[in-house]
């Protein structure tokens, strides 16, 4: 008996083949975002980037980076912005994950609780710059308060301290709100499952909620070291702008507004940007190890 001819399988249209790799129609609703993201901050950046290569005294494409790098004073402003927004990033999470961890529960009074965590976005960081000194003046709460129980004054505001303080009190509610999503997302029914196991309270929180959490977690953090490293009315308010808070944002402001030197300003601007790209593209490679799977459990 002879063998019958083997055809080969019809070519799927293009359209299908896009759709097996996820690209549809749909996609075309990322298009208005593109568009803004490309007009708002892309152009901006880049026109800021083009001119940062045009010294105003002509002494070189490189001239503008070149006195940044070659002043201590300036170029210091680097450690202490990463001195700054690296612990507020760290200690507004280790804050919120917490608090974030408790309020994925339905509990009586969870809506006032999470109201109140909030109410530090609506005021803004100048309204709490200027509010810290009836706190933490040496004459505030906090200072009669610890001179009530015997302890010495301490000095918390027009520093370190004073700047650090505000900008965790600004940065905490972002991560918690950004938080408390990632920690109701992930299924209850994987803990109980756990629980009917034997795993005890502890064990499933570091061997289910904490790794499936991890993710979240991260991006709370990137999300609070960027808006850190854009600190500026905390620095001058309740900081020492002139020393232990001479963040980069400082520099900026003074060659763009005090010397009218756009260029220079642009160059600082773009050291501040690529030091936050390089930090975030280091922060999304480990969180790209963490688990990348659904968090909710299912039938089957």
């Amino acid at each position: 008996m002879a063998d019958l001819p083997v055809t080969a399988a019809p070519r799927q249209p293009l359209r299908h083949r896009l759709a097996e790799h996820g690209i549809d129609r749909s996609l075309l609703l990322l298009l208005p975002a593109v568009a803004v993201i490309a007009g708002l901050f892309l152009y901006p950046f880049l026109y800021g980037l083009s001119i940062s290569f045009q010294p105003q005294k002509g002494e070189g494409i490189f001239a503008n980076y070149s006195a940044f790098f070659s002043d201590p004073y300036l170029a210091g402003s680097i450690g202490k912005t990463l001195r700054l927004a690296v612990p507020v990033a760290v200690v507004s999470v280790a804050l919120a994950a917490p608090l974030a961890y408790q309020c994925r529960r339905d509990f009586r009074g969870r809506r006032w609780v999470t109201l109140v965590l909030m109410l530090p976005i609506t005021f803004g960081s100048i309204l709490i710059a200027q509010g810290m000194p009836r706190v933490f003046s040496p004459y505030g709460w906090a200072n009669l308060a610890l001179k009530a129980v015997g302890l010495p004054q301490a000095d918390l505001i027009y520093n370190y301290r004073g700047t650090f303080i505000a900008a965790v009190l600004t940065t905490f509610p972002l991560g918690f709100l950004l938080m408390v999503g990632f920690f109701g997302g992930i299924d209850r029914s994987l803990e109980n499952a756990a629980a009917t196991l034997g795993a005890s309270r502890a064990a499933r929180f570091r061997r289910i909620i904490l790794p499936l959490a991890t993710p979240g977690i991260l991006t709370a953090f990137m999300l609070a070291l960027v808006e850190a490293f854009a600190i500026f009315p905390s620095a001058i308010l309740v900081g020492q702008p002139d020393n232990q808070t001479h963040v980069l944002t400082i520099p900026i402001y003074q060659a763009a507004s005090q010397h009218s030197d756009y260029t220079q300003a642009s160059a600082i601007a773009v050291v501040l940007t690529l030091i936050e790209l390089l930090i975030l593209a280091v922060m999304v490679t480990v969180r790209g190890r963490f688990y990348k799977g659904p968090a909710t459990g299912g039938k089957g």
